[in-house]
């Protein structure tokens, strides 16, 4: 039987060592296709004939899938930990049911990251990817939709396999939802989280550059060695009404004024702990606001757009944090 789109699948599986594929052990609830990226170069070379002829040289494999699709609580943690940091299980919230994932980035010295073997493919093949780490990852959402994920995984190799099928099941998640989102604004001195900002939260979008990038050495393999990081950068662009928060933050723009930014979205209610009473995706960032568009209209509607980079500041002894809050003890 010829492949068929609807029974494409991807899944994912935690590497013990990095590098070594293993049996994968949970599906992707999105989309991806497995790409092949080796290097295949017909050499140059002067001996007598108008075209090329059948020379050709494999100087380097390399592998890549972007996987997108609905943001949720309980999934966005494969993609932080094959991206900011390795974490293998969350913590308890004191009293309560809810799992505390939190998701520092790296200041003065690098996290280690968790590599994953993912497979891909339909009904006629499926292919293997080893030692896949995320480069980029972004969340974007708007008032009346869910947050969208997408994350620029790179591996190795491509190669045939076949689907690991025993004991894999398509997980239970929950979407996240813009409209259950809040945002909240406050000066470098404050407490991140304290000042909501209301009415006024249009959209968002978190692009992230992981920092982490492949190392080929001459190893005695055509793949990369070893993932290696250069440091993330992280902008977050929001869109306000064109309001008093909108101005005020023209304004932060002009005077180069650093802020707390958070942004935090709920999911359903969980037994309520010492922090949390229901799953959660918080993301924290200390910056600077970058730039600002001119007014935009929406449907007669005047907006603004600003951009903020995160950039770590000494005064409030913050960078940047993605924190998720679920039911799930340990990393599938």
């Amino acid at each position: 039987m010829a492949g068929v789109k609807l029974l494409r699948k991807i899944i994912l599986g935690k590497e013990t060592t990095a590098g070594t594929a293993i049996a994968t052990t949970t599906v992707w609830r999105g989309t991806g296709t497995l790409e092949d990226q080796r290097e295949v170069i017909h050499v140059d070379e002067d001996i007598g004939y108008l075209g090329k002829v059948t020379r050709t040289n494999t100087p380097k494999l390399q592998g890549a899938i972007t996987t997108e699709g609905d943001a949720t609580f309980e999934q966005l943690i494969h993609i932080m930990n094959a991206g900011v940091k390795s974490v293998a299980s969350g913590s308890t919230d004191t009293g309560g049911s809810g799992k505390i994932w939190a998701f520092p980035f790296p200041t003065t010295t690098p996290n280690t990251i968790k590599s994953y073997t993912i497979e891909g493919g339909d009904n006629q093949q499926a292919e293997e990817m080893e030692y896949s780490f995320v480069r980029k990852f972004s969340i974007q959402g708007a008032g009346g939709e869910p947050l969208k994920v997408s994350a620029d995984w790179l591996g190795r190799q491509i190669t045939p396999t076949d689907f690991t099928t025993s004991g894999v099941t398509v997980p239970t998640v929950e979407t996240i939802n813009f409209g259950k989102g809040k945002l909240y604004i406050d000066a470098i001195t404050g407490t991140q989280g304290t000042t909501q900002i209301t009415n006024s939260f249009i959209d968002m979008t978190l692009n992230v550059n992981t920092g982490w990038q492949p190392v080929y050495t001459g190893d005695g393999n055509k793949y990369f060695s070893f993932p290696k990081c250069v440091g993330p950068e992280i902008m977050l662009d929001v869109t306000f009404e064109h309001d008093t928060t909108g101005v005020a933050q023209i304004a932060a723009w002009r005077a180069e004024t650093a802020q707390l930014v958070r942004v935090i979205f709920t999911g359903s209610a969980v037994t309520a702990g010492a922090t949390y009473a229901s799953k959660a995706l918080v993301i924290d960032l200390a910056g600077k606001i970058e730039k600002v568009t001119p007014l935009k209209d929406a449907d007669g509607n005047d907006i603004v757009t600003v951009t903020y980079r995160g950039a770590y500041d000494s005064t409030a002894s913050k960078f940047a944090t993605i924190t998720v809050v679920n039911l799930v003890s340990t990393l599938p």
